[in-house]
């Protein structure tokens, strides 16, 4: 069973997204809030499978949240909010947000968007896949130069190096210390980032932008 954490500032819609999750067998929430920082405390506390949160908290940044979930490693985050703008939706996907839900879409299906995430989607509300697909259709006249190199983590840029030398998960993992599970979260976490499918489009993409780390 999936366990995920909820972080949510209005009660009325944390109510529902936690009746939502738990009534669904395969999932249960493991901790709820309305607030940035107890929501970081029991991030580190409970280690949820999936994380799904809110941007506009009281007291912080839900990206924060999205951050920290990331570097702890096999921590799935969604976005459900209320912000669909450009700079909301990019900063929480380079972040590492695997899926933007908006409020008015999202909710009474969330349980169904965390298995999609689970079982290797990317749930997204219509309106934010149609924005990512327009910005990507206008990325692709725009020169190397022009594009804003992708914030990965240290981690990221180390397995995303092994990866441009021929490593396959299983090496990667004993060479870093790692599980195969958390390798294979990192590997997603660059393929979303650098928008490619695959282990030859990320290192060509790598490549282009200058920012391979470990290289022969």
């Amino acid at each position: 069973m999936a366990t995920v954490l909820i972080i949510e500032d209005d009660q009325h819609i944390r109510e529902r997204l936690v009746r939502a999750v738990a009534r669904h067998p395969e999932l249960s929430v493991c901790a709820e809030s309305g607030f940035h920082d107890e929501g970081m405390d029991l991030l580190v506390m409970h280690r949820p499978d999936v994380l799904l949160v809110d941007l506009g908290l009281p007291d912080g940044d839900g990206v924060n949240l999205i951050s920290k979930a990331c570097e702890m490693g096999e921590i799935e985050s969604i976005v459900i909010t209320v912000f669909g703008d450009e700079t909301h939706v990019m900063r929480a996907i380079e972040a590492g947000a695997t899926g933007y839900l908006l409020k008015n879409a999202g909710i009474d299906d969330v349980a169904g968007s965390i298995l999609e995430m689970i079982n290797g989607g990317a749930p997204i509300s219509p309106a934010i896949g149609r924005y990512l697909l327009q910005r990507f259709q206008s990325k692709k006249t725009d020169s190397v130069e022009a594009l804003s190199v992708p914030k990965l983590t240290a981690r990221e840029l180390d397995v995303l190096g092994y990866i441009s030398k021929g490593y396959n998960y299983d090496e990667i993992a004993s060479m870093l210390g790692l599980s195969y599970h958390t390798v294979a979260t990192h590997i997603k976490h660059v393929y979303r980032k650098l928008h490619v499918s695959s282990r030859s489009e990320a290192v060509y993409e790598a490549e282009q932008l200058g920012i391979i780390r470990i290289r022969e």
